[in-house]
């Protein structure tokens, strides 16, 4: 029988599949075998390769150029030759910056804003200044990256730090004015009410003036208080250089008390007959030059002025006086600074002079203060060595002679002396915490008359800045000097001065200012011995940079072996603070 309509075919069929299997493995077998590796050529249909309906279109990886996803395969041209594709060189990747990641607003145009909420604007430029060149888009070939030569070694991205949140910087603070040439970046101002000054050239320029007026209850230190009003006029003016190298600063500060009453002026413990103008002047300024010869030789130099009177109650005040002389000390230090890897030496050559004007008497005569003008030639050296940063010992030693316009002062003894000082510290600095300098010596002196003992003592000098935190500041200065005087047989005045300040803002527009002075005179060879105090308290209300109001609370005292030569007096201010 012959088998149904389409039988046969089946039959066949099963039959062609179940030798196929053994045909395939006889040419497997007969032909060599060739391993093949994985490459494009393998899903590229114009190498002959295959491409998998799961493959096209392919994922895109970052840093690997690819055609865009919608892009079709086209057939291959007959007219290209396949062995000139093959000479052709492969494309490199060496030099070309990858990009990681999706970039912020890789998708968005010129203008708008991307997913980080960042406006983009296009930057202002200069009259003839280039357009910049719009960067490639996602798709966009990748042009092999150059160095960027003008700002720093280039890099690849920036760091998480650069791109974290942060307070925002005016653009002129941080130097990149969009448009214009990368300047100097400026300093951060820590003061919201300080003075901010003008520049003239390259000299920054800050100028003040305080006016005040208030109560004196002793302004002459009498042991019977005699009050009266008191105005003071401050200025003050610091110019400062804004070099790369070498350095100019001027510190001028003086001020003017005035008293409307007049007021007898104790001697002894007496009372002058007549009444004494007791206004005072006082100023103190120096200018201090630097020219850097080199990294490591430095020249330096310094002019200084110092004006005042002497103090009230003091024992060199001369009877019958119609108002207090007023003296002048300038000088001059020239010097250098070497440094030898941590090694420092610093030295320098002193002239100084003192200079009386007359004084007046009460009976119109002039009294000379010739015998209290000296002139002295010095020099002093300091050696310190850099032991740790932050930590700076130190050794210093001076030398001086004084030589007097006169030989002999009005009392006959020989003024003409010669002494100095040696004294060992250190400067610090502990993480701006605590800052300074401190040092401990002794200091002598001799004088040519033999009468005249020799003037010695232990000798403290320091200044301290304490950051106790972020609104208190503590102060601490220390200083010794051996002062000239009038007293017949006493060869001169040992002066030790302690001086301790707190300074804390309430608020960033109000602060408060708590010092407390303490002070020893030891007239040697006379067995006297002046010891002063001063308790004072100022109170800041800072309207905004340029005005300031004061207020002024200070209580003095001074306690003498003398009899009748202790004194208080308490002085009370209000006045306003001018600055620019």
């Amino acid at each position: 029988m012959g088998s149904p309509p389409g039988r046969g075919r089946s039959s066949c069929a099963l039959a062609f599949r179940a030798a196929l299997p053994c045909l395939l493995l006889t040419a497997l077998e007969s032909a060599p075998a060739a391993a093949q590796s994985l490459t494009p050529d393998l899903f590229n249909p114009s190498r002959g390769g295959f491409v998998s309906p799961d493959a096209l279109p392919m994922r895109r990886t970052a840093g690997v150029l690819q055609a865009p996803s919608d892009a079709v395969p086209q057939p291959p041209d007959p007219n290209d030759d396949p062995r000139k594709k093959s000479e052709a060189p492969a494309t490199t990747r060496v030099g070309q910056v990858p990009t990681y990641g999706l970039p912020p607003a890789n998708g968005a145009s010129g203008s708008g804003y991307d997913s980080l909420n960042r406006k983009r604007q296009q930057p202002k430029l200069y009259p003839g200044q280039p357009k910049p060149k719009r960067p490639a888009g996602p798709g966009s070939p990748v042009p092999p990256a150059t160095p960027d030569t003008g700002l720093g070694p280039p890099r690849i991205a920036p760091p998480p730090s650069e791109t974290a949140h942060k307070t925002p910087v005016p653009p002129a603070m941080a130097g990149i004015v969009p448009g214009q040439p990368l300047r100097r970046r400026l300093k951060a101002d820590d003061d919201a009410f300080g003075a901010v000054g003008d520049y003239a050239g390259s000299f920054l320029i800050k100028g003040g003036l305080e006016l005040s007026a208030g109560y004196d209850t002793n302004p002459a230190r009498l042991q019977k208080p005699v009050g009266s009003p008191v105005y003071v006029v401050a200025p003050d003016l610091l110019v400062i250089s804004d070099w790369e190298r070498h350095a100019l600063v001027a510190d001028l500060r003086g001020s003017f008390s005035g008293y409307t009453n007049n007021m007898p002026v104790t001697i002894d413990g007496l009372a002058s007959p007549s009444p004494v103008e007791i206004n005072r002047p006082d100023f103190t300024g120096h200018v201090d030059g630097r020219v850097d010869v080199d990294r490591d030789f430095k020249l330096t130099s310094q002019l200084r002025l110092r004006l005042a009177t002497d103090n009230p109650g003091s024992p060199n005040v001369q009877a019958g006086l119609q108002k207090y002389p007023v003296y002048a000390t300038y000088g001059t230090t020239v010097g250098f600074d070497q440094t030898f890897n941590r090694f420092q030496v610093a030295a320098g050559a002193t002239v100084d002079r003192t200079a009386y004007t007359d004084s007046k008497l009460t009976d119109g005569s002039i009294f000379s203060n010739n015998d209290r003008d000296f002139n002295q030639y010095g020099g002093v050296g300091r050696f310190s060595y850099d032991l740790k940063p932050g930590l700076k010992p130190f050794v210093e030693i001076q030398g001086d002679n004084r030589v007097h316009d006169q030989a002999a002062d009005r009392n006959g003894y020989l003024r003409d002396s010669s002494g100095g000082y040696a004294k060992v510290g250190s400067s610090f600095e502990f993480s701006r915490i605590l800052t300074g300098e401190i040092s401990v010596g002794y200091s002598a002196r001799t004088y040519v008359d033999p009468r005249l003992s020799q003037l010695s003592g232990f000798l403290t000098s320091g200044s301290l800045i304490w950051n106790a935190s972020g609104l208190t500041t503590v102060k601490f200065n220390t200083d010794t000097q051996i002062a000239e005087t009038t007293i017949p047989g006493s060869s001169g005045v040992l002066v030790h001065t302690y001086a301790a300040e707190v300074d804390h803002d309430f608020r960033r527009w109000l602060t408060a200012i708590g010092k407390f002075t303490y002070g020893t005179y030891d007239y040697q060879n006379q067995g006297r011995n002046d010891k002063t105090y001063s308790l004072e308290g100022n109170l800041i209300y800072k309207l905004n940079r340029n005005v300031w109001i004061k207020g002024t609370l200070r209580h003095d005292i001074l306690d003498s072996n003398q009899p009748g030569s202790s004194s208080q007096g308490t002085v009370v201010m209000l006045g306003v603070r001018l600055q620019n």
